[in-house]
């Protein structure tokens, strides 16, 4: 997941206590939208904040998810985490990995909602106070440079690896510390925090998140149902589980965790014509043709994406019917790909009873929802890679099939 938007603002701890269940859905998408949504449910989160011109969404929206866990295990102020340590600590496996794998797995900005737990469990975790990732002179997040620099570094060991005769020294590891060190700060072994000394690890059990507790739910057809699967993604480095369910069983399961109080962190691909941050909705309309597209998305949707302009936007309409079959081919001619992460907080419904998840983004509040979108049951089936939940917000009868 390695979507980037352009940092608006960076959330003042300050005014955290004062803003972090402020937000109030609105009853529409966009200013002059016929779109009414009802609430079904809808959950505490965070505020929303920027992930800059990063790849680091995957980090933004699983610490959100984990944040909003903290709120709904009786912490009612949650300390906000480090995004930036969990990119530090991701980095540097990700580089020990691709040196032992020859280069020939993913090294790049982007992640999985398993990086977190596989971080938190190896290395721990610190609040954001404490380590901000900002060393570089900016008060938003930019890793353009750091991650040319970073990349250089492992393209040039992996030249040397083929054509050394001795093999590497430790001093590659050091190096690539070295460049951490200078964009995001000195790796943190121990810090206070409000008054008490604490190691990443101290404080990961001093916050009380339990990682064995989490699973992923994806839903394709190359895979065993009811079983473990892992993903064939590019971010997957990590090459952790998920497992496979029927597509109804994924948006049902969606649906129960959010009626129960659980959130849903949500993978997903968002270069679709029906997605718009900018007009606070995901749909899949029958005539994709009615959206018209203006200007360009770049690779790296350090934009928001292209101006997309459509009634479709506007007035609540026929969208449409996804099969499994439908979603597979996507997935198989990679019209689907593994884009975004973000996180779920809502049930809503319009006025023609069609069902909408509330999403929390990453790109600021620049939009009509206040960096929130609206995101149809079409889009979601359709366009999902996969959820992140708590074992406890899935159903019995789920669990059952999944024997958990």
């Amino acid at each position: 997941m390695k979507k980037i938007i352009i940092s608006l603002s960076f959330v003042s701890l300050s005014i955290f206590s004062i803003a972090q269940f402020g937000y109030t859905a609105p009853p529409s998408n966009a200013e002059g939208s016929t779109y009414q949504f009802t609430k079904i449910a809808k959950l505490d989160a965070t505020p929303v904040e920027s992930q800059g011109i990063t790849g680091t969404c995957w980090s933004f929206s699983a610490l959100s998810f984990f944040e909003s866990e903290l709120i709904r295990q009786g912490n009612p102020t949650p300390d906000l985490l480090s995004e930036m340590f969990i990119v530090r600590k991701a980095y540097e496996s990700k580089a020990e990995k691709y040196v032992r794998m020859d280069g020939k797995i993913n090294f790049s900005e982007g992640g999985a909602f398993h990086d977190i737990p596989f971080v938190i469990r190896n290395y721990g975790i610190v609040p954001k106070e404490v380590y901000s990732g900002l060393n570089y002179g900016s008060a938003t997040h930019d890793h353009s440079e750091l991650f040319s620099v970073l990349n250089g570094a492992m393209s040039g060991l992996l030249t040397h690896m083929q054509g050394s005769r001795n093999g590497l020294t430790p001093s590659w590891s050091t190096a690539m510390n070295g460049i951490l060190d200078a964009y995001l700060g000195k790796d943190l072994k121990e810090f206070e925090f409000k008054g008490k000394k604490y190691t990443p690890k101290s404080y990961a059990k001093a916050i009380g998140l339990d990682m064995d507790q989490y699973i992923s739910l994806t839903s394709f057809t190359n895979h065993e149902m009811n079983a473990r699967c892992q993903l064939a993604i590019p971010d997957n480095w990590a090459w952790g589980d998920s497992y496979n369910v029927n597509l109804e069983d994924l948006f049902s399961a969606t649906e129960y965790a959010l009626k129960n109080g659980f959130t849903v962190a949500w993978g997903a691909d968002v270069s679709e014509k029906g997605f718009s941050f900018k007009n606070g909705l995901a749909i899949v309309p029958e005539d994709p043709t009615t959206i018209e597209v203006k200007g360009k998305d770049n690779k790296n949707f350090s934009d928001a994406g292209a101006d997309k302009s459509s009634n479709a936007f506007l007035t609540p309409g026929k969208e449409v019917v996804v099969t499994p079959e439908m979603r597979q081919v996507g997935y198989d001619n990679k019209t689907t790909t593994d884009d975004h992460g973000m996180h779920i907080v809502g049930l809503f419904k319009d006025q023609n009873g069609t069902k909408y998840y509330l999403v929390k983004n990453s790109w600021g509040t620049s939009n009509y929802p206040e960096g929130y979108l609206y995101v149809s049951e079409a889009y979601f089936k359709l366009k999902t890679i996969n959820i992140y939940v708590h074992k406890e917000g899935v159903s019995p009868a789920m669990k059952k099939k999944l024997s958990l």
